[in-house]
């Protein structure tokens, strides 16, 4: 009970120590209550300049929205192919905080919007009636719609997530920097990731976050009004859609309050099932053997139109606005979105490596897309090629994605029902989606002592209220259109953010690679005992106490004595207790790369010889190492000061052969 207490004593220490990072929340704020005011106060303006603007966006960086998404795909598909997918994204000795379960739930609630429920039926049927090449209305349109509703929600996106997660996870858990977008270009940035270029790097992800999530709950809310219209008779407009965001921000903002392992772990695995039963329903009861067949066509499509599609750029042909509306939107839409997912993605994601954390995001979410729109996206192009002209009517005279669902549910037995369930469903995607992002924004603009704290509940509450205010107050000046421009318009400066990242991680990474040569150098056996010395080692299980007292009495006094040393030769070195417990030797502080061997008490289970455990303990105490990138995994419990100073020794020799590969040399005075 008293170390129970001490613990929940150190966490409210270290939460006291969550402060503000005033420059990027108030330029945030500002910004968004500036864009929230405009678009209440001079709608037809507001919505006419975005227009404009994204005309602007669409004809100049166009390109470079297409070749960005190819590269990120093929930039961290190669990570996680190559040598360094066995990287940890935290110290060696961490492991998964979230089971694979827990796990995939989350990554694809948190990635995957409201809006997916309903483009997965606009989309197909639009890009079958109106295709960008070719003539609609054949079988050939009917095999790419799908697919071009897969490849705008398909991998390519997810590869954005993908990097900034990867990145955001490497440099705080493994490099132990803050869990912010600053962090993943300090390879580039140096020392100035503190100052003015690392506020404006996490003010754009910020905002980018805040105007991506509002575009996805915008898209919701217009679409679950419809949805509640048909089912209970709720009147469409801006009075129904302020009281459904009112709601889910208030859900949403005790699901972010109550922290990721509890709230928003529970809501999404909630989702999952639900989300799942929906489509099963559609696909038992509609024409299951023409569903069937019509997935595995799309998938084998997606793989051989895929090349194409991925850089396709139509500059032979005329194809009006639809890459603004189309593939130009959709990425910029997921490059806004990529800051809060990859840095939420980090948050559930320490402890597992670059390759598996590559394959679940890749995979994973890219599984249940698939499953969402080959059911419901062919169900919908079923009902137009049989003749349903209802159905084709309200589609295609739709504004926007709003109503497509809800005119397919109606072909299906047992409506109300299944429209209810629907309506559920919207809402807790967008409930995660609101959440997720909540958090994130609250962290982005924190000073956090750890990668493992949030910021403060009223910074979740303040985002969360902001994120429902901006939606609504887009929607007011020009419906899911003002939305998607407003998108497309805030995600290009973090397009130009995510090459720097890519350039930074790679660079870590190649650290980490001459790291491992370095380990491979061959020092001499220092710690050559006598046989009978290692055996009493071996068998000896001292008590968690006498760890305690090896480590002040022993171990505290060599490290001190290395420490004089490397001072007299010239190297900045400190040897010290911390806080935490451990005994810390730090050599070349202010360089890149210090050098850090660290001895940290631990307890392990009494190994049972024979069929017995030696009595009066079933845990003993032991003295772990740790170097900078994490627990090594052996014990020098018991070790004389000469033989623990030898093994200090090796560690340091790696790690100056490490700087030798790297091409620099330790920090003098």
């Amino acid at each position: 009970m008293a170390d129970l207490d001490e613990r929940q004593a150190a966490q409210a220490e270290t939460d006291e120590q969550v402060r503000v990072n005033w420059p990027v929340f108030g330029t945030a704020a500002v910004v968004t209550l500036a864009v929230t005011v405009w678009c209440v106060a001079a709608p037809d303006h507001a919505y006419g300049v975005l227009e404009q603007v994204v005309g602007w966006v669409s004809t100049w960086f166009g390109w470079y929205y297409i070749a960005l998404a190819t590269s990120v795909l093929g930039f961290v598909t190669y990570l996680g192919l190559s040598r360094y997918g066995h990287v940890r994204l935290g110290p060696e000795h961490s492991r998964p905080e979230f089971g694979t379960g827990a796990w995939a739930a989350m990554l694809f609630a948190a990635g995957i919007g409201t809006d997916l429920m309903f483009y997965s039926v606009y989309e197909p049927v639009t890009q079958y009636l109106t295709p960008p090449s070719g003539e609609g209305e054949t079988v050939e349109a009917a095999r790419e719609g799908t697919v071009w509703t897969l490849f705008h929600y398909g991998i390519s996106g997810w590869g954005m997530y993908c990097l900034m997660g990867m990145a955001l996870a490497y440099f705080s858990y493994r490099a132990g920097l803050p869990l912010a977008v600053r962090s993943a270009l300090s390879p580039i940035l140096g020392k100035r990731v503190e100052g003015a270029a690392g506020h404006a790097v996490d003010v754009a992800a910020v905002l980018g976050t805040i105007f991506g999530v509002a575009t996805s709950l915008g898209i919701g809310v217009v679409s679950l009004n419809v949805g509640l219209d048909l089912v209970f008779g709720v009147p469409q407009g801006l009075a129904a859609q302020s009281a459904l965001i009112i709601v889910a921000v208030a859900i949403a903002t005790v699901s972010a309050v109550s922290g990721v392992d509890k709230g928003i772990k529970v809501i999404s695995q909630v989702n999952v099932l639900l989300a799942i039963g929906l489509a099963l329903f559609v696909l038992v009861t509609g024409r299951t053997s023409y569903l069937l067949n019509a997935l595995v066509l799309n998938v084998g499509d997606y793989a051989r139109l895929f090349p194409d599609m991925t850089m396709q750029t139509f500059p032979f042909e005329d194809v009006g606005d639809w890459m603004s509306l189309w593939t130009l939107f959709f990425w910029a839409w997921w490059v806004a979105w990529a800051a809060f997912v990859g840095l939420f993605l980090a948050r559930i994601s320490r402890g597992r490596t670059i390759r598996q954390f590559v394959a679940g995001t890749l995979i994973i979410p890219f599984c249940y897309i698939v499953m969402w729109i080959a059911i419901f996206g062919n169900a919908a192009l079923d009902e137009v090629r049989s003749g349903n002209q209802d159905f084709l009517e309200v589609v295609s005279s739709a504004t926007g994605p709003d109503q497509g669902l809800w005119a397919l549910l109606q072909a299906y037995p047992g409506f109300t029902f299944v429209a209810g369930l629907a309506i559920v469903v919207g809402l807790l995607f967008y409930v995660t989606s609101a959440d997720s992002g909540a958090l994130v924004m609250a962290n982005l603009s924190s000073r956090l002592p750890t990668p493992l704290h949030d910021g403060k509940p009223w910074l979740r509450i303040f985002w969360a209220t902001a994120t429902g205010a901006l939606t609504l107050a887009i929607l007011g000046a020009g419906n899911i259109f003002a939305l998607q421009y407003a998108t497309v318009i805030v995600g290009l400066p973090f397009a130009f953010v995510l090459v720097g990242v890519m350039w930074g991680l790679l660079r870590a990474l190649r650290v980490e690679t001459w790291r491992a040569d370095a380990l491979r150098h061959d020092v001499a056996a220092h710690r050559a005992r006598p046989w009978r010395q290692r055996l009493s080692h071996a068998l000896d299980f001292p008590t968690p106490q006498q760890a305690e007292a090896y480590l002040t009495d022993v171990a505290l006094p060599a490290l001190q004595e290395v420490a004089v040393e490397l001072e007299r030769r010239g190297v900045t070195a400190e040897a010290r207790r911390l806080e935490e417990g451990c005994v810390d030797l730090l050599a070349d502080p202010e360089a890149e790369h210090p050098f850090r061997y660290q001895m940290w008490p631990a307890t392990a289970p009494v190994p049972a010889y024979g069929g017995r455990v030696p009595s009066g303990q079933d845990r003993y105490g032991r003295v772990e190492v740790h170097l900078a990138q994490g627990g090594l995994g052996y014990d020098v419990m018991g070790y004389v000061p000469g033989q623990l100073i030898d093994d200090v020794l090796d560690q340091y020799e790696r790690h100056l052969e490490f700087l030798r590969l790297q091409g620099a040399g330790p920090t003098r005075q």
